[in-house]
């Protein structure tokens, strides 16, 4: 495949959208070898903070001398920075050559009447990011769920250790209407035997979590329960967090920015704990360096200094509570927001949590048939009217925030990971 092939069948299979289910993974990867067999994966699934702990595993084990694959959605740029191993995206010429090799073995299981239909895009770039890592004989690979979990083409992996990071209401469509619901999906990649970390604090998505563990026997671990403290304190350099569980005791500052990646982070710790008892041994020195050396774009991103623009995805209404505290407890004053968000998002409940905190909003939308319209956005945020304006095209947007700014007042690009995408694309800021 050239790259115009490639970026043509893989718009191809965007048509396709979403099929919940394992069927048509499970008989692809079955034709291609069972590729991810050939190595232990941790798998990771929750409404927000899943990247960001993914993100830090993955580190953790490269400390320790591991060769590591890491596989997350969405990219921002290039469709590379979702299959990594050792930190490194893969090369664009090993994309498409696997590419190849399955798109011509679904060709042969279409024809032979194996598949029902066709496989999705994230079905093949799962099946392409296992395949991948089996080549460069990865000793542990860190699986993001793409959405939910029970149905996600990732969860056919047993793995070493299952993570559920937060739960809260988002793609309501695919998953249900109410935390339980929400939480019975995405508990999904439980596995019969296998440890479960869980970063649920209380209520009825830890209750959904806690029984569909103890029908699988699977330890239960909380991050946040008995026995267990986070504690975290602003300082000059960013937040400082302590985090107890049980007899261990862990200090440090995240390298990614704001409160809630304390708790992120505790979790990546007691994942870490997990294999630390379960698979092999790792250094606590050495989880802390994960944790802190950490890096993952477009959450809380600083991208410029003066004046100071931050992106962030805030893609759903618990992402866009934990952007308004950091705007109110680090920020320190009203900002530019330019927002754009998905038709599918709570988005009056979103602008209610954000807009507050803008001095000025101008609304914008990314190409993409999901994306909601600026005038529609309006209309959800109606009370807000006064401080809105509308520009579609999200270069046009970037430079109203930009010359209203005057290099003095912050500027914030938010409201989805597609619409950081699209402004990291535009290439008008060098730092970061």
């Amino acid at each position: 495949m050239n790259p115009g092939e490639c970026r043509d069948y893989l718009g191809h299979l965007q048509r396709f959208g979403i099929k919940l289910g394992l069927d048509n993974i499970a008989i692809l990867l079955e034709a291609l070898g069972d590729p991810q067999r050939a190595f232990p994966a941790v798998h990771v699934a929750g409404t927000n903070g899943k990247g960001s702990v993914s993100a830090m595993l993955e580190l953790i084990l490269r400390n320790h001398g591991l060769r590591t694959g890491l596989f997350t959605s969405p990219h921002l740029v290039r469709i590379e920075e979702r299959i990594r191993v050792d930190g490194e995206k893969i090369a664009p010429d090993e994309f498409r050559a696997l590419l190849e090799r399955i798109k011509t073995t679904i060709d042969g299981l279409m024809a032979s009447g194996r598949l029902a239909c066709h496989p999705t895009f994230f079905e093949v770039l799962t099946a392409l990011a296992f395949l991948h890592f089996a080549g460069r004989r990865v000793d542990v690979a860190v699986l993001e769920v793409g959405l939910g979990g029970r149905f996600d083409a990732t969860n056919v992996v047993r793995p070493l250790v299952s993570v559920i990071t937060t739960i809260a209401r988002d793609h309501e469509i695919h998953l249900g209407s109410s935390l339980r619901k929400i939480a019975f999906e995405k508990a999904g990649i439980i596995k019969p035997g296998v440890p479960v970390v869980c970063g649920v604090a209380d209520g009825v998505a830890l209750d959904e979590i806690r029984r569909l563990a103890r029908g699988k026997k699977s330890p239960l671990v909380r991050v946040f329960g008995p026995g267990t403290a986070l504690e975290g304190r602003r300082t000059a350099g960013g937040f400082r967090f302590r985090y107890a569980s049980g007899a261990d005791e862990y200090a440090f500052r995240p390298g990614l920015a704001g409160r809630h990646q304390g708790a992120n982070a505790a979790v990546a710790i007691a994942a870490a704990e997990v294999l630390n008892r379960t698979w092999r041994p790792l250094q606590k020195s050495k989880i802390i360096r994960g944790v802190r050396e950490a890096r993952w774009e477009g959450r809380l991103e600083t991208v410029c200094r003066r004046p100071l623009v931050i992106l962030d995805g805030a893609h759903n209404e618990e992402g866009a509570e934990s952007l308004a505290a950091h705007l109110r407890d680090v920020v320190g004053r009203p900002v530019i927001l330019v927002f754009a968000a998905m038709k599918d998002k709570a988005v009056r409940k979103m602008a209610g949590r954000l807009f507050p905190r803008a001095k000025s909003v101008i609304l914008t939308r990314v190409p993409l048939g999901r994306c909601a319209l600026p005038a529609d956005i309006l209309s959800a945020a109606g009370e807000f009217r006064g401080k809105i304006r509308l520009e579609p095209d999200v270069a046009a947007a970037v430079r109203l925030a930009l010359d209203e700014s005057r290099g003095r007042t912050p500027v914030v690009i938010a409201g989805s990971l597609y619409l950081v995408g699209e402004v990291k694309k535009l290439g008008l800021f060098a730092f970061g």
